[in-house]
């Protein structure tokens, strides 16, 4: 197998692209279309198909699948549902995937899956065999995974933290800059807080800054100030499609 098609499920978009699993490159411009309201199982299935569809239709179909969630996955089961209807929980969405597509697939927490890409093939490469590394991915939430040894520790929530009275993705998601609700400084300096926390909690040797915000680093990350080395993300906003193409092949799954 040498391709496979990643989808990435977020809070505002679904988005989904063929992948070489070679290099770790999308082959061609992502599809994306706007996350369902309200984001039931049935919902994004649908839509995922729409994407499915189009991929078919414009670059040829793909016998294998990988879709980043935003939640806890064990054992294709969803277990909590950040961002997405709650009636996601209890759900096995591994099952509903193969159901209506009728191929290979795995389900991954979207913050695993952008970290495998980073891990394999971007700012992480250098830690694959040993260190400790953190993955952040800032978009509507906060999605965290964490390395050690190259080895994945999945479903680590990080973003649900309880810091200074409030869960920590409620305060400090790339949405907050993004939607315009804080400037760029008010949002660092949540960030700042947010990020001496959890270096302080797992003491990475790396800290990879991840999330569609990641490619405006340039603005905000010589701000930040971390025990452990802090770099942007290679891929921005593309990890969780890459990753989850490459999760069918990754020895640590939940």
């Amino acid at each position: 197998m040498t391709t496979a098609l990643g989808i990435d499920v977020g809070g505002s978009g679904i988005k989904g692209s063929t992948v070489d699993l070679r290099s770790g490159q999308m082959l061609h411009e992502r599809v994306r279309i706007p996350t369902p309201c309200p984001a039931t199982p049935t919902a994004v299935i649908e839509t995922i198909g729409e994407i499915v569809d189009q991929i078919a239709m414009q670059f040829g179909p793909c016998d294998t699948m990988g879709c980043a969630f935003p939640g806890v996955v064990r054992a294709g089961v969803v277990h909590n549902a950040t961002n997405v209807d709650d009636s996601w929980v209890g759900v096995n969405g591994r099952d509903l995937l193969i159901s209506r597509f009728g191929k290979k697939v795995c389900l991954i927490n979207d913050a695993d899956a952008a970290g495998l890409a980073e891990m394999q093939f971007g700012a992480g490469r250098e830690f694959r065999q040993q260190g400790v590394v953190l993955m952040l991915t800032f978009g509507t939430g906060i999605g965290s995974a964490l390395f050690v040894d190259g080895q994945l520790s999945p479903n680590l929530e990080l973003g649900e933290l309880e810091l200074d009275g409030y869960i920590a993705e409620q305060r400090a998601a790339g949405r907050f800059f993004e939607d315009g609700e804080l400037t760029l400084a008010q949002w660092t300096k949540r960030v700042q807080r947010y990020l001496s926390h959890v270096d302080s909690l797992v003491w990475p040797d790396l800290i990879i800054f991840g999330g569609g915000i990641s490619g405006e680093s340039k603005k905000f990350l010589h701000e930040l100030q971390t025990r452990a080395k802090l770099v942007p993300a290679d891929f921005r906003g593309h990890a969780g499609i890459i990753g989850a193409a490459l999760a069918l092949e990754a020895s640590a799954l939940p």
